[in-house]
Parts: structure tokens; sequence; C-alpha cells
């Protein structure tokens, strides 16, 4: 896609930034590979053997970051376009294409499953969830370890701070000046935090208004669905992370509250 198309090319993307994986690795750099480092640590930490899936792995970077430090790395992404990006500029794992909903690439065939940057949030219902994490039990040998990064739905307990006003951001690539305006909304019912992002582009074409929502989980009810399924959790806190503030860095210790906006679990499948 180049700038002048993004008008045109609304009705048929799905999403503007995870169709466009140049566009997305422009709109969230991470030249220093923190959430790759990040996971890296959490799996040596707790002695994860070398074979490692990386669900939901998008552009592929974090998955070519564990595989440059020895591990045998899948990535698995739903979308054709991250998978083909990542073969071709993050080499070195091998790319699938898989549903986090309900997947079956081998059974206990995985030390650990990676699932960063909220992508458990796209599990909307209880069924979805269930699915990801049987899927996930499936496909680890007992003991393999389950890691998960996202957003923390404890935190919109009486805050609003992040639903006051709408977030704007602005990038340039290919020589066109990206806007984003973004708005989030609770929809309580359903229990999903709601996003509506218009996007507009300095070359005149129209706006584009996309939608998408995360599951809003809470830390004791995640303790639950991961007991529920066969796993034990090892660790559940709000930090220090990837997408923290301040970030992680070598050295820091996991912590010990879950009260911030991000959410860091670990989890070891249980026996048999």
């Amino acid at each position: 896609m180049t700038p002048t198309t993004v008008g045109s090319a609304a009705a048929s993307v799905r999403n503007l930034l995870t169709d466009n994986p140049e566009l997305y690795e422009t709109r969230f750099p991470d030249p220093e590979r923190l959430a790759g480092r990040w996971a890296e640590d959490c799996l040596r930490r707790h002695g994860a053997g070398p074979r490692v899936l990386d669900m939901g792995c998008g552009t592929g970077r974090d998955a070519a970051y564990l595989h440059g430090t020895g591990r045998e790395v899948t990535g698995a992404d739903l979308s054709e376009a991250m998978l083909a990006h990542a073969r071709t500029h993050h080499p070195g794992p091998a790319y699938v294409r898989a549903d986090l909903h309900s997947f079956a690439l081998g059974r206990g065939i995985f030390d650990a499953v990676v699932c960063l940057d909220s992508a458990l949030l796209y599990c909307h219902t209880n069924d979805q969830l269930g699915g990801f994490l049987d899927s996930c039990r499936q496909a680890l040998a007992p003991g393999g370890v389950l890691i998960a990064e996202m957003r923390n739905g404890a935190y919109f307990l009486g805050r609003t701070d992040l639903l006051d006003a709408p977030t704007r951001n602005a990038f340039t690539w290919q020589g066109a000046v990206y806007r984003s305006t973004t708005t989030l909304t609770v929809d309580h019912t359903a229990q999903l935090l709601r996003r509506t992002r218009v996007w507009t582009v300095d070359d005149g074409s129209p706006s584009v208004e996309q939608h998408s929502a995360w599951r809003l989980l809470f830390p004791q009810e995640l303790r639950h669905l991961m007991a529920a399924h066969g796993f034990e959790v090892l660790e559940l806190h709000d930090g220090p992370g990837p997408r923290t503030e301040p970030p992680w860095r070598e050295g820091l210790s996991p912590g010990s509250t879950a009260d911030a906006d991000r959410l860091h679990v670990v989890a070891c499948r249980t026996a048999p």
C-alpha cells in the first residue's frame, strides 16, 4: 500500500496497521527488541526448553529475536500479510498461519508459548479464551510454560484517564504524514475495551475509521481461567514489562502488585 491509497484501501483491509506490516513497525518501533528480551528473560528464569511458539507473532520481530538467542521458534499469526513480512524481514523462525482462538500445531512439541502485546485479549468470549488455553496446553510438553503480556482490566476499576480524551499520534511513512485519533470506551456488558481509530493522511485522501476491541481480564479472573484449563500460575504482576513506564530492563525482578495498566503472567502446564 502506498500513502496515496489509504482512503481507497479502507474497504479492503480489516485493520490498516496489521494489514500493512511496514506501517505497523513504523508506528510501533522496537529497535532495542525490548519485548523479545523480556520474553527471553522470563524463559531463562523459569528454565524453559528451546522449543518456543510465539502465538500472535505479528511482524516476527520478537520471534526472530528469540530465534537469535538459539531457540527453535515457530511464529504463528492469522494475518497472511504479517506472516509474509515476517518471512522476508525477520527470517529464522518457522512461520505458520493459525487462529489463536483454537489451533492444533502438534501435541507436546513446544517447551513454551509466548503471547505478547495483548494478543490474548483478542479472545473476546469465554469460549475463545478456553479454546486458546486448551490449545496451548495441548501444544506444550508437561512442565512447559505460557508467557503472556497484556492490558490489565483491573486498571479500569475507578480510573478514567485512558478514556477521558482521544489520543492523537502522528508519524511519517513513505514520505507522507499519518495521523491517528484513538478513542477508548468500556463495554461493561461484553467486558471489552473498544477502540475506534480514525486515520488521516496529508495527501488529501478520505479519512479511515476502524474498530477493534480487547477483552478486559482481571488478575483473579485470569488465575481462575489458568487453573481451570490446566495451568499453575507462577507469576502474575503489573510490571516491570516491555510496555510499562518505566520499562523493564535486564536485572529487574517481577513486581508483586497487579494494579497498573499492564498485566504479565507466567504459568506452567500441569501434569498429566
